[in-house]
């Protein structure tokens, strides 16, 4: 049996995330009980590299991909597919809040902007580089819930965040075979750092 902490998880850490607008027809399922949000007939969708480091609860890195849902009439994040380096990380998220994370290998370079490689026994998740551009001021704060299956019902999540943010210019390069396939097809909408975040997640 995997260890892993109790809820909340105080996590830390870089982050960097492209956003996409894809037709609905490529979107992922979501959890029932939710819809995707729909903007013209095309969904919001995000996908992010995360290295936790720093005061996090767990060190480990991450490749998700998530889609912007209702639940009712309120907005929810629902993530869809996930990676992690960490079995604590994957029988955490799958225990306490009804994530789907699986296990992968990450290559990470952090000179000169930011490089990742997600791979499985299968073969090549994805690859991206993030460059930044400017800065953002301040650090805002950003509060959502997250919206999973767990149990057969719908779990809902707190998430609160803090984080400095950077535009930035990314390149996803994603083969043919992968699950994350879709997000090859354009080019994303808007793509950003974020730079020493705290999250706190659950509780």
């Amino acid at each position: 049996m995997t260890v892993y902490p109790d809820e909340p998880w105080h996590l830390a850490g870089q982050m960097y995330v492209s956003l996409w607008l894809v037709p609905r027809a490529e979107l992922p399922p979501v959890a029932p009980g939710t819809r995707p949000f729909r903007f013209g007939g095309r969904g919001l969708v995000a996908a992010a590299w995360v290295v936790y480091e720093n005061d996090s609860v767990l060190h480990y890195d991450e490749l998700l991909r998530a889609v912007l849902v209702r639940d009712g009439a309120r907005p929810r994040v629902c993530i869809t597919d996930i990676w992690v380096d960490s079995e604590a990380s994957m029988a955490g998220g799958r225990a306490l809040w009804g994530i789907p994370k699986e296990m992968a290998t990450f290559e990470v370079r952090r000179a000169h902007g930011a490089s990742f490689v997600a791979k499985t026994s299968e073969g090549t998740l994805a690859t991206a580089r993030f460059t930044a551009r400017g800065r953002l001021p301040g650090r805002p704060r950003l509060a959502y819930r997250l919206a999973q299956s767990l149990d057969g019902r719908l779990k809902t999540t707190r998430v609160r965040s803090r984080a400095t943010l950077r535009p930035a210019r990314a390149e996803w390069t994603v083969p043919a075979d992968s699950r994350l396939a879709a997000l090859a097809r354009r080019a994303p909408l808007l793509s950003l750092t974020l730079r020493d975040f705290t999250l706190r997640f659950g509780g």
